[in-house]
């Protein structure tokens, strides 16, 4: 499942899941439990650039690749991972990725 996803360029596991209950101070058991309809979810709250660079920070690439890939000196990276991660914390954002923010029955 989702074996051609940004996601899994950089990371062999689809642990996006726990990712976002980290970034976001949520609890696991409380996020979306369809992983597609999960990373739906995160598709469409980060822009394209986001997503890589939240999939590639969370491989634990070496800051010089992700420099390299997006074409940042120092400041821009952090300034970047800084607006990532306070987006990811944004309650428009983190409520997003609840179970309960779905409006279907299962």
């Amino acid at each position: 499942m989702l074996d051609n996803s940004v996601w899994r360029q950089y990371n062999k596991e689809n642990n996006f899941r726990q990712m976002i209950a980290r970034f976001c101070k949520e609890n696991i058991d409380t996020l979306i439990h369809d992983d597609k309809a999960l990373y739906a979810v995160l598709k469409a709250k980060l822009t394209k650039k986001e997503l890589r660079l939240f999939a590639m920070d969370s491989a634990q690439l070496d800051s010089n690749e992700l420099k390299a890939a997006f074409d940042y000196n120092d400041e821009d990276l952090d300034k970047s991972k800084f607006k990532l991660y306070k987006k990811l914390k944004q309650d428009k954002v983190r409520l997003d990725f609840r179970a309960s923010s779905l409006d279907y029955s299962e």
